[in-house]
């Protein structure tokens, strides 16, 4: 089970990487086109929360000894199955995928692929990544803090001010007619 966790670790990690490269690149794409960034003073705080939840994980998984969970095998499709909606979402929005808050004003919002069902996808994957990645391995203490924090931090703060950033400079409520309550 060492192995499956190690492959498992170094290829998200990897993903992890390429997602901020990609981000990277389409931050300088937007901005010459003359976007903004709101809540630069959260993005600290998810970064802190990512990097401590992938440290966290893999220091209770070794500390368990890899140990494959009752319901692993529940858990990796469904972690799996964030995986394909995180490259559904990336295709869809394309170079406005970004891990920070950077809108275009008076762009049109992207309203296809898995935003025709649910306004904010990259957050449901992130939620179940955080929630199975460590229940495949047995890390129960890690998947119970970090979906606290990441509740707490994303719906309490993030999704609200994406939702405020959009709301100002886009045609987000024309496309979303009824704005998530806060």
């Amino acid at each position: 089970m060492a192995v499956l966790f190690t492959v498992m670790f170094i290829l998200l990690v990897a993903q992890r990487v390429g997602e901020l490269i990609l981000a990277r690149k389409n931050e300088r794409w937007m901005k010459e086109r003359g976007a903004i960034e709101s809540g630069a003073d959260h993005y600290k705080y998810i970064v802190m929360l990512h990097t401590g939840f992938l440290l966290a994980v893999a220091l209770e998984t070794v500390l368990r000894g890899f140990t494959l969970s009752f319901i692993w095998t529940t858990m990796l499709g469904l972690f799996l199955f964030a995986q394909m909606l995180r490259i559904w979402t990336i295709r869809s929005l394309g170079k406005f995928w970004n891990t920070k808050i950077i809108v275009l004003p008076k762009a049109n919002v992207v309203s296809k692929g898995p935003y025709r069902f649910i306004r904010h996808p990259n957050y449901v994957i992130v939620a179940l990544e955080i929630l199975t990645l460590p229940l495949i391995f047995s890390s129960y203490w890690t998947a119970i803090v970090f979906t606290v924090l990441n509740a707490g931090l994303l719906l309490k703060v993030r999704i609200p001010a994406e939702e405020k950033a959009l709301n100002e400079v886009t045609n987000y409520t024309d496309v979303f007619s009824e704005p998530t309550k806060n």
